[in-house]
């Protein structure tokens, strides 16, 4: 062998990191592959029902077991456009307001108030509940605490209730229920503001309903992009199919219950609702995720194209619709995909992102601070609750 053939060859410890860093990547690809694809499978209908379209009447295809929802679109939009032009690009992930929300059917006006931006008077605490399998990729993901950070330079604070990834909404009602009854009791108004994300927004309507001695420590309850009608690609699929998650790299989650597919069937979430109206002394807000066709991940193209056969409007994972909390408010039609509002998978794995998470770019840090500023503004007026 000639001396620069010998140069040209590997050296044995970088051909095996090499090759467990490959063997790695496929496992993390085939993975994210079965999340987008396996887990939430089995839209019912054989063609697609109804268009995409941003025509659509907003609060006249709202399904009856979600009545009562207010339209404060227009608030919200002059909050969060405040938010974002105060903050400007400097901001992780930032997008033109036209750009961060969707404009559906006729959008409620405005009230022309200024948008208070300086520090909070009430130092709401965001709690956020995410939905199937975080447990288990969390760890893999290793999110930066941006949002954290963002929000308390304003006098508000956020944290995680972690609950089992692949558990049934009402064994993590349990859950959300211990870690509310551990916390301090509050001194004077509440300050928690619950966040549901995915099925973490069904736990938490379960926590509230069964164990009423939570309701005291809560001020508000956010849904964001929340599967409170289930979601019609749950109907075919199967734990074993979520299980696959326990395989994420570095997982430590267990399958729990294993009732977590079966909290997400809409047959489910809707009877569930019908069967338990939700606590009349708290307020409810809902951001729902309706993405322009675009803005949907190639990754999840495939769960997209699935659920398109019964609604095109919908963010891969849930109906735009379905997002929807009974009596709630509703804030705002984000656009942005089921993965994009909540999970930064680009942020931390950008070769991931550039290949599969394609669209995963969102202004959450803004999103966040909106969100915290239209509930702040809310619970200060002195009109009764919506509900």
């Amino acid at each position: 062998m000639h001396t620069s053939d010998l140069k040209r060859t590997p050296s044995p410890v970088f051909s095996a990191q090499r090759v467990a860093a490959i063997d790695a990547w496929r496992r993390i690809c085939a993975v994210l592959t079965t999340i987008a694809t396996c887990i939430l499978l089995g839209a019912c209908a054989t063609k697609p029902l109804i268009p995409y379209s941003t025509d659509t009447p907003p609060m006249v295809l709202v399904p009856a077991f979600q009545a009562g929802v207010v339209d404060k679109r227009g608030r919200f939009r002059e909050i969060y456009c405040a938010v974002l032009e105060g903050r400007g690009p400097g901001l992780p992930d930032y997008r033109p307001c036209e750009d961060a929300l969707t404009r559906v059917g006729t959008e409620s006006p405005g009230t022309g108030e200024s948008v208070e931006l300086g520090q909070s008077r009430r130092h709401l605490i965001a709690v956020v509940v995410h939905g199937v399998g975080y447990d288990c990729f969390g760890p893999w993901l290793d999110t930066p605490n941006t949002v954290v950070t963002h929000l308390r330079q304003f006098g508000f604070d956020t944290s995680l209730f972690d609950v089992d990834a692949l558990s049934s909404s009402a064994n993590n009602a349990r859950q959300i229920r211990d870690a509310l009854m551990a916390m301090p009791a509050p001194e004077g108004a509440p300050r928690i503001v619950l966040i549901g994300y995915s099925k973490g927004a069904p736990d938490i309507l379960e926590a509230l309903v069964a164990y009423p001695e939570i309701r005291s420590r809560v001020a508000a309850v956010v849904s964001a992009a929340g599967a409170i009608g289930g979601s019609p690609l749950a109907n075919d699929a199967e734990q074993y199919q979520a299980d696959l998650l326990r395989y994420v790299p570095g997982a430590t989650c267990t399958t729990g219950d294993g009732g977590a597919v079966q909290s997400l069937r809409p047959a489910i979430r809707k009877a569930w609702l019908a069967q338990h109206p939700l606590p009349g002394e708290l307020r409810y807000y809902s951001i729902v995720t309706f993405p322009q066709p675009e803005r949907i991940s190639s990754i999840l193209k495939s769960s997209y194209n699935k659920l398109s056969r019964v609604d095109s409007r919908n963010d891969s994972q849930v109906i735009f619709y379905d997002q929807i909390v009974p009596g709630s408010q509703l804030l705002a039609y984000a656009n942005a995909d089921h993965w994009a509002l909540a999970v930064p998978v680009a942020r931390t794995h950008p070769t991931i992102g550039a290949l599969f998470v394609t669209q995963n770019a969102y202004p959450r840090e803004a999103l966040a601070e909106a969100i915290l500023r239209f509930v702040e503004e809310d619970l200060s007026e002195d009109s009764e609750p919506t509900r």
